[in-house]
């Protein structure tokens, strides 16, 4: 919570300016308490968040650390090209340094997240101003200060990102493609391709920023604006299934833990696939296990269709 570029901050939580005194700050909590408790008529997940947000600036040690984690503080948020001030990092959303692991991991093919973020920092540029230097784009202050599609650009880029690091650590019984050209435009992409023992997936990893819902094999929600993920994601699967001719067992959406009321949501069947939708912190479990209908793949017949796909697929 807090940790996506579409989150609001502990401070929006509680409905406080940042510079609030620790008198106003604690009167706030008290009053969104209130507000949120189910037992009055809130809402579990809003009430839930209250309480986070205070064990995260409650006490003068937390603020002040959240506060430099998460540039608030003096000249905060800085204009489009200004300099962080010295003391206050975050490296939370800069591009991931692979980890030194001796273990073995999944065949791993393409750049998780790449697509995203390449496009993320060309509209950086453009929002800021031909010209201007943005000397550390992922400056959360900053991140704030941008529009929803900059910071959903960014948040996707990131849930692909931890996806991919789900996977990897699967071990060499996987073997995952990650920004899967699947269509005549960039943007027509399948972020990632999965060949396990449990079948052929193809994934989508999103962050919606907030708790969406379902209606009729589709995903629905304030955040969503009018698209059709699933929909489009089943698509992207039959242009790719059709070129490497290949069959996907179903589909997966992942989705981050806060955005989802269960951790697996099995939709049955749509278009004559199954499709779950899972929190990321499940993802490995429904990859070990399988997803519900999905045909299972071994011997022979998964050696052929990872060699059909290496041979087929390209990537953004």
């Amino acid at each position: 919570m807090f940790d996506s570029p579409l989150s609001a901050s502990a401070y929006e939580v509680l409905g406080v300016d940042p510079a609030a005194t620790d008198d106003a700050l604690r009167k706030a909590y008290r009053l969104r308490l209130r507000q949120t408790h189910p037992d009055t008529g809130g809402d579990a997940a809003e009430f839930i968040q209250v309480q986070r947000a205070w064990e995260l600036i409650g006490t003068a040690e937390g603020r002040a650390a959240y506060d430099r984690g998460h540039g608030f503080g003096a000249g905060y948020p800085p204009a489009p090209g200004q300099a962080q001030p010295q003391g206050q990092s975050w490296n939370g959303w800069q591009v991931p340094v692979p980890r030194a692991d001796s273990r073995p991991k999944a065949r791993a093919y393409g750049h998780p997240g790449g697509w995203r973020r390449e496009r993320y920092l060309t509209l950086i540029r453009e929002w800021a101003g031909h010209g201007v230097d943005v000397p550390d784009p992922y400056d959360p202050a900053l991140v704030r200060s941008m529009p929803r599609e900059l910071r959903r650009m960014l948040a996707d880029a990131l849930a692909e990102e931890e996806t991919a690091r789900t996977v990897s650590d699967l071990g060499m019984g996987f073997t995952v493609w990650h920004d899967v050209a699947a269509g005549g435009r960039g943007g027509d992409k399948l972020d990632h391709v999965i060949l396990s023992p449990s079948g052929l997936y193809g994934v989508l990893s999103e962050d919606f920023g907030e708790v969406v819902r379902f209606r009729r094999g589709e995903i629905i929600g304030r955040s969503v604006d009018g698209d059709a993920p699933i929909a489009a994601l089943l698509a992207r699967m039959r242009v790719i299934a059709k070129a490497a001719r290949v069959r996907f067992g179903g589909a997966i959406i992942v989705l981050p833990d806060d955005d989802l009321d269960q951790a697996i949501t099995s939709l049955g069947k749509v278009r004559g696939v199954p499709v779950v939708v899972v929190r990321r912190s499940a993802l490995h479990t429904v990859l070990r296990r399988g997803v519900p209908g999905a045909r299972d793949i071994g011997g022979n017949e998964l050696f052929d269709v990872r060699t059909r796909l290496q041979h087929t697929l390209r990537f953004v």
